[in-house]
């Protein structure tokens, strides 16, 4: 009966004391495109590498949350630069063009040559572009 007492009452508790969310996302993701990677010329099995990728921070209210890196087959990697960005109007965001450095661990689990796909943006016609990169697994 002490148990069943304690949970009504914490439950009371938490309702009223709770905070109120806002149903309303202030932010969304984006991807930022990428300038450029700095890779190794080549990989050897089961290594793992540092790679270094300068991308553009396009706005004020854009902060970087990590990479995408998805596997399209065994040997294609599709990397993206993930940000949230800010979108509640109450915020001062402002356009900026602005390089900044990061890297992401890569191990190399199979050993046949790797294609990395890079987003670079999109062009004119709003087709998504990429820098592809192939890397040899040597042994």
């Amino acid at each position: 009966m002490k148990k069943l007492c304690f949970s009504v009452i914490l439950t009371l508790v938490l309702t009223l004391f709770s905070c109120s969310i806002d149903d309303q996302e202030n932010f969304q993701f984006v991807a930022l495109p990428i300038v450029s990677v700095d890779m190794p010329e080549s990989f050897v099995l089961n290594e793992t590498y540092e790679i270094d990728v300068t991308y553009d921070r396009t706005s004020t209210c854009a902060f970087f949350e990590g990479f995408e890196v998805v596997k399209d087959t065994d040997s294609i990697r599709n990397v993206v630069v993930a940000a949230s960005l800010l979108t509640s109007s109450d915020n001062d965001c402002k356009k900026v063009s602005e390089e900044v450095e990061t890297s992401f661990n890569f191990i190399v689990l199979y050993d046949s040559t790797y294609l990395f796909k890079f987003y670079t943006g999109t062009d004119e016609n709003g087709e998504n572009q990429y820098l592809e990169i192939e890397v040899p697994v040597t042994e």
